[in-house]
């Protein structure tokens, strides 16, 4: 369960119609995992992988009620609390559709987009939002690291699965480990490429999660680039990133693994099968030693299988 400060950091952020009515959602909110807004639509909540509106007369989760529909004067003061009334000081987050706040809670954004020779400039009149609810699960990758390490030294890894199985909150708490050491194995730099402030979540700079004492953190960078940048200033042993996938990854991790970083990555899919099917599916074969599937349980990062390169199976 949360304690006050969490709730607190979650609460805060809405308008205050809406947290009168998230207070009883929050009294017993670990398996809260998005608060969904649109205007005039009703609120939705995504709880314990299951979708509820908010009853517009008690304020409780159900199925079945009257829900509680958003006002665009909610809309707009939500998003003044958001950005601490300064939009433009978060317009640099904008641009990616999302700003982390305190906590490393994120609020992805959706509305008109203003462009500029083909670039995203900022969003503007927005209409929608989605405050993701920051989980940090530690010790969930204690039963894989015997599996993705030998002899103290780490494996090249691949964690697989469709979206919403925790594929990143099992990255995250791997990188934590690999960072400060985990049984035999000591603890070694990691570089990590955050694009979408998943990881870390990055608030002001600084990591809301706990990612070890040696870890290295590129915050909104996109991840063929912030490789690059990490090898040559950072001289990380391992290289960290989310959902890879495209020929600009693929080069990336190449470049790596020549160089003699050590990855732990993850990417979307449902089977060996198909991962070498993409245009990148050489990579998978050539640079990964580790394959990791996570199943659609009630578990946050529930594993399916493990396999070697060479599709043994390893749990």
């Amino acid at each position: 369960m949360y304690n006050s400060c969490k709730e607190n950091e979650i609460l805060r952020l809405f308008s205050v119609n809406i947290r009168n009515r998230l207070k009883y959602i929050l009294q017993n909110a670990d398996r809260l995992q998005e608060i969904r807004m649109r205007i005039n639509k009703p609120m939705i909540i995504r709880y314990d992988n299951r979708e509820y509106f908010v009853d517009e007369r008690t304020g409780r989760l159900s199925t079945k009620c009257e829900p509680y529909i958003v006002k665009k004067n909610e809309m707009k003061e939500t998003m003044e609390y958001v950005c601490n009334y300064s939009l433009y000081a978060f317009q640099e987050e904008l641009r990616q559709g999302f700003i982390t706040v305190q906590g490393g809670h994120r609020v992805g954004i959706a509305g008109k987009v203003v462009t500029e020779d083909g670039m995203i400039q900022n969003i503007k009149y927005i209409s929608s939002i989605n405050v993701r609810i920051a989980h940090e699960i530690g010790g969930c990758s204690n039963r894989i690291m015997r599996y993705i390490t030998n002899d103290g030294r780490m494996l090249n890894t691949i964690i697989i699965s469709p979206p919403g199985c925790g594929k990143t909150t099992l990255l995250r708490d791997t990188i934590r480990n690999l960072s400060d050491g985990y049984d035999n194995m000591t603890g070694v730099n990691v570089g990590v490429v955050d694009e979408r402030s998943e990881l870390a979540a990055c608030y002001m700079g600084v990591a809301q999660n706990n990612m070890g004492y040696r870890t290295d953190i590129l915050d909104c960078c996109p991840k063929a680039k912030g490789m690059m940048m990490l090898i040559r200033t950072m001289s990380p042993q391992i290289i960290a990133v989310d959902e890879i996938g495209g020929s600009d990854d693929e080069n990336a991790i190449r470049y790596a693994a020549i160089c003699g970083c050590k990855i732990i990555a993850t990417a979307h899919g449902a089977s060996y099968e198909e991962l070498i099917t993409r245009d990148e599916g050489r990579m998978y074969e050539d640079i990964f030693e580790r394959f990791i599937f996570l199943g659609n349980g009630t578990n946050v990062g529930e594993i399916k299988e493990i396999t070697d390169k060479e599709g043994n199976r390893l749990w």
